[in-house]
């Protein structure tokens, strides 16, 4: 029969029809299509009816799921009376669906940054945004990076506050004639980037208050600020704002720091 066995917590029953029915689902096949291709296992060869007899499709119906997987690179058809189905190997199958899904997923996010994209097209920048976790708070500080047109000012305490991303974008605007300060707590950064048009203010030990996290100031308008977190969770929360109130409020207390620093640098 076509069902499994029902298998309990802890049963070592090896996978089922339907289990490998639902796993080619997953990987985006139909339910026709799929429980074809695992008769086709079962039987290394077959004709619409002996498919139909074993996944209990009906043979309409094979005909056509048959086709597809044939279209899709799965299947070889053989051209007897009746005509035959044979699958490709197995390897061939995974290579196949592999590129099937890496062909969707591309598709799938280049869609939604278009849709992204004409979102804050609409929308602008206003209000206050949060992420959550160090890789998308690090994409953002990219992102905002590359969107500077005049200035940009990243506080980074220590050297691994800079993920390669941030470091080519502040290296990127910097050559591009963006005004790019990186503000730290560490030496080390001067060095990094003493042959770079990047001006760096190291701030002394006596000045702890400028170092509770991470922040960016890009055209005087786009803020954003980062605390790493201690819940266990995510390594880092953020909030960012663009052409908000309290993004103003907050970059001009961000540059009155700054100034400090430069000040304290020249002393």
């Amino acid at each position: 029969m076509w069902w499994s066995v029902q298998r309990g917590p802890h049963s070592h029953v090896p996978m089922s029809t339907q289990d490998a029915v639902a796993s080619l689902r997953r990987l985006g096949l139909s339910n026709y299509e799929a429980r074809v291709f695992v008769a086709l296992q079962q039987l290394g060869v077959g004709t619409a009816e002996a498919i139909s007899d074993v996944s209990e499709v009906p043979r309409s119906q094979v005909y056509g799921a048959a086709d597809d997987l044939a279209e899709r690179g799965l299947v070889e058809v053989i051209e007897t009376t009746p005509k035959e189905y044979r699958p490709v190997s197995l390897g061939a199958a995974r290579e196949q669906l592999t590129a099937e899904l890496e062909r969707e997923r591309e598709r799938a996010f280049e869609n939604l940054d278009t849709l992204r994209e004409e979102g804050d097209h609409q929308h602008g920048g206003q209000g206050v945004s949060t992420l959550r976790g160090r890789q998308p708070i690090d994409e953002r500080i990219a992102d905002l990076l590359h969107a500077a047109t005049a200035a940009a000012v990243f506080v980074a305490p220590e050297v691994d506050s800079l993920s390669p991303g941030i470091a080519a974008a502040l290296r990127e605007r910097a050559t591009a004639g963006i005004a790019v300060t990186l503000v730290t707590a560490t030496e080390d950064l001067q060095d990094r980037f003493a042959d770079d048009p990047i001006e760096v203010i190291v701030m002394g030990e006596d000045n702890p208050a400028d170092f509770a996290g991470r922040a960016l100031l890009v055209d005087g308008a786009t803020i954003l600020l980062a605390v790493a977190t201690d819940d266990g969770t995510v390594e880092e929360e953020a909030l960012w704002t663009a052409e908000s109130s309290i993004g103003r409020i907050l970059a001009e207390f961000m540059q009155s720091g700054m100034e400090s620093g430069r000040a304290r640098q020249s002393d």
